[in-house]
């Protein structure tokens, strides 16, 4: 069975790639990825103001604005939180590189346009296959509006393409007015591929000690739901690959992804969970749905349920909505 892809233009023997996390941190867990069937691995971040790493400046942007609120001191980290220097982070992708025979794609976390982005190139002569950039950014200014906002990513992505001859994808939140006409006007830059979706930690408060707390829920199967939808809905209608994001536990999931038009799966919290060789669980899962199905290959099944083909999405997804409603009905209590 023929399980090869195609993403950001690297053939990969699978659509399983394990997304950034802090398992990547460490050579041996990215050595286990490889050894348990991942296709590729996306590094841990380099956050944009890391690469700015004058101790000051970092400090500046984590707590200006905060002395007023003594409470939101808390929330911000420690600028010796962030162990790995750019230095460091080229020096650990470069290893990477020489000790795995998989793709290594580094991701940059970033919020704005900046010089920052001249790190890119170190990353390429590191050996980057792919550069992944996770803009991470909510905006809070009222006064700012949505082309402004969609403007600086655009920015951001072109800054980054023109430093590099490697892939660069974008990996985004499905907060915009349009994602359609957003997800079109970056393939209209040129960028490589669009990761769907970036996942927004919201803090909490503690009521005891009265402080922010930041927390991380690991992802659930339901969340497929989102990336789903909108990668059935991109799939034939732009040119860069598609990579789906968030709630990918089983081989099931991944299916479901492929047959809307990803090209690749990528996992996080599945590994977290299970450990790292969950990956070969999910592939075994895939192969043997596949061969119950009678399909040859992942390119076989590639955007089946897609709305390529669709002459009114915008119909087909109000219908949807509708019949939705009308089976929850059913659920309700009699009276």
């Amino acid at each position: 069975m023929n399980l090869t892809t195609n993403y950001l233009g690297l053939k990969l023997r699978t659509p399983l790639v394990p997304s950034s996390s802090p398992l990547s941190e460490d050579i041996d867990n990215l050595k286990r990825m490889e050894d348990a069937g991942a296709a590729a691995v996306v590094l841990h971040s380099l956050f944009e103001e890391q690469v700015r790493h004058e101790t000051h400046t970092l400090h500046h942007h984590l707590t200006h604005g905060t002395e007023s609120y003594a409470e939101a001191l808390t929330y911000f980290p420690e600028a010796g939180e962030f162990t790995f220097r750019p230095e460091r982070y080229v020096a650990h992708l470069a290893k990477a590189k020489a000790a795995l025979g998989i793709p290594i794609i580094a991701s940059l976390n970033c919020t704005s346009f900046g010089s920052w982005t001249a790190v890119s190139k170190d990353l390429e002569k590191a050996g980057a296959d792919a550069i992944e950039l996770n803009i991470y950014s909510i905006p809070t200014d009222p006064d700012i509006g949505t082309e402004e906002i969609e403007t600086n990513y655009v920015t951001i992505v072109a800054a980054v393409k023109a430093q590099v001859k490697i892939p660069v994808a974008v990996k985004l939140g499905p907060f915009f007015t349009n994602f359609a006409h957003f997800a079109r006007r970056l393939d209209l830059q040129r960028v490589d591929g669009l990761v769907l979706f970036n996942r927004f930690y919201q803090p909490d408060i503690s009521l005891e000690s009265l402080e922010v707390a930041p927390t991380i829920l690991l992802s659930a199967p339901m969340e497929t739901r989102l990336p789903l939808r909108w990668i059935a809905i991109l799939h034939g209608r732009i040119r860069a690959s598609l990579a789906a994001t968030s709630g990918i536990h089983r081989g099931t999931d991944a299916l479901k992804m492929l047959m809307v038009g990803a090209d690749v799966t990528m996992l996080c919290s599945v590994l977290l969970r299970r450990g790292i060789p969950q990956i070969a669980v999910i592939e075994q899962e895939m192969r043997e749905w596949m061969e119950q199905h009678e399909y040859q290959s992942v390119e076989q099944l590639k955007g089946s349920l897609s709305q390529k083909n669709c002459p009114d999405p915008a119909a087909f997804e109000r219908a949807l909505y509708m019949r939705a409603l009308a089976i929850d009905r059913t659920i309700l209590p009699s009276p």
